[in-house]
């Protein structure tokens, strides 16, 4: 049998294991909702954990809270943070919509980790997880203010140096295939021919602006909630704390946090929230189109577009000897697919600001921090396994270029899109390129064709058919 000990609450005592740091809210709710076993994020619980730990110095600073207790607490903190004391966050995602279960789980096992520092027992109320760890504050205004900063630290540090690496190795690609001209397509039919190079630099551009969408996303999520309370109005907290507690949280994390300028918007609304994931969201429909691009293009290798070879790093089937296939990609547009749904969710809990207060914020930091983290580790493994190793087929990208009909297109300013698209419909019926066509219709002289039908100068602005 497991050791266990009688803890209370306002609804009365609960037994909990003798180990546990958690309390009597916590094991009630624990009860409450056995539901997927999907707990709290790392990002978040660090996030918690540094405003527990700065509220507690401010608390002192204050003269709100004893010298002694206010240390212990920041020290038990600090273990939240590192995560030491992940193993007594236990609580599913799917609980009370504030969250308030979550932050209780907080205050107890920072209480109890306190008083076992300063020499006394867990529920022993030596450090009180209201009355102390959860001084000047609310479950209402901590549980948002900690999802904000979970996810403006994850993406500033590490989704967009994530994207960073991606956006520099398509460049870098770009650079590197400028040379090998391909043929376009539109429809998914031949179009004019581009420089594979151009194709990249348009992948690498799609990188950079989702990297700025959600630098101006994360501005939304530097205001914090802290401050307000219960519905906004800051009952039972300093009119001080707030302000020095964000200021602590800003030079920890390096990032530009401050007070929100109206409490009753942050509380009641998420739309802060909302707008970081349709970012996210922004962010993985083009990776997505990068990724699928990349995957068509490597399709193969003999009986498929053909024009890039992609990087082979594990067998592709279990009975066809030899294959490989374009599984980093695969994992990619995957992981994309995930976050478009996460925004679905998180759009759906921004819905749910009832009043003064949203009651769907646990699932939306779920969805948040996932999508997050979806993003961060597929592009960084997509880069790594695929996008660094991609070569070009520069002979089969030259050789459909050739045999595309729509090389027609440079012809018609000089014999007129009619007598052009003659020549197209006669090439498609022929199984013969254009050039053969239009030298055996003789419209042009020879010099004139080759000049016209060359196809560096297509790449790139001007008329190369252009009479005279």
């Amino acid at each position: 049998m497991t050791a266990t000990r009688q803890e209370h609450d306002s609804m009365g005592e609960m037994t909990v294991p003798a180990e546990a740091l958690y309390g009597a809210q916590t094991a009630r709710a624990l009860e409450n909702f056995p539901i997927s076993g999907i707990r709290f994020p790392r990002p978040f619980l660090r996030a918690l954990g540094m405003i527990k730990q700065r509220a507690a110095q401010v608390n002192l600073e204050l003269g709100l809270l004893h010298r002694e207790r206010a240390m212990a607490i920041m020290e038990a903190a600090e273990e939240v943070i590192t995560g030491e004391l992940d193993a007594h966050f236990v609580l599913d995602i799917f609980q009370t919509g504030s969250g308030t279960s979550t932050n209780m789980n907080a205050n107890e096992v920072i209480a109890n980790r306190a008083a076992q520092l300063l020499g006394q027992t867990e529920g022993g109320r030596a450090v009180h997880p209201n009355d102390h760890v959860n001084l000047g504050q609310s479950s209402n205004d901590v549980i948002p203010s900690a999802m904000h900063i979970a996810a403006a630290v994850e993406i500033r540090q590490t989704l967009i140096p994530a994207l960073f690496a991606l956006q520099e190795a398509l460049g870098e690609k770009a650079g590197e295939f400028d040379h090998i001209i391909k043929i376009g397509r539109t429809h998914l039919q031949d179009a004019t021919p581009i420089r594979l190079g151009q194709s990249f630099s348009g992948y690498a551009r799609q990188v950079s602006a989702a990297i700025r969408r959600l630098e101006t996303a994360c501005e939304g999520l530097y205001e914090l909630p802290l401050g307000g309370t219960a519905v906004g109005t800051g009952i039972n907290t300093h009119p001080e704390f707030a302000a020095r507690v964000i200021k602590g949280l800003a030079e920890t994390t390096s990032l530009h946090f401050r007070e929100s300028t109206n409490h009753f918007e942050a509380q009641s609304a998420k739309d802060a929230v909302v707008a970081a994931s349709g970012a996210l969201k922004s962010c993985a429909v083009a990776l997505f189109k990068i990724a699928n691009d990349i995957r068509f293009l490597g399709s193969g290798p003999r009986c498929g577009y053909g024009e890039l070879i992609l990087p082979a790093v594990q067998p592709g089937s279990s009975i066809m000897p030899g294959k490989t296939n374009p599984v980093m990609a695969e994992a990619l547009i995957q992981a994309c697919a995930q976050v478009i749904g996460n925004d679905a969710a998180i759009t759906l809990g921004g819905l749910a600001g009832n009043f003064e207060l949203n009651v769907m914020m646990p699932l939306m930091t779920h969805n948040l921090l996932q999508a997050i983290e979806l993003l961060g580790k597929a592009s960084t493994q997509f880069t790594i396994k695929c996008v660094v190793g991609l070569q070009a087929d520069r002979r089969r990208c030259e050789s459909l270029v050739e045999q595309s009909l729509a090389m027609v297109t440079a012809l018609a300013p000089a014999i007129g899109y009619d007598k052009a698209a003659a020549i197209a419909k006669k090439a498609w019926e022929s199984g013969k390129t254009v050039r053969e066509i239009a030298k055996q219709e003789q419209l042009l002289p020879d010099t004139d064709l080759d000049r016209i039908l060359d196809p560096r100068p297509m790449t790139e602005p001007g008329i190369p058919g252009k009479r005279g």
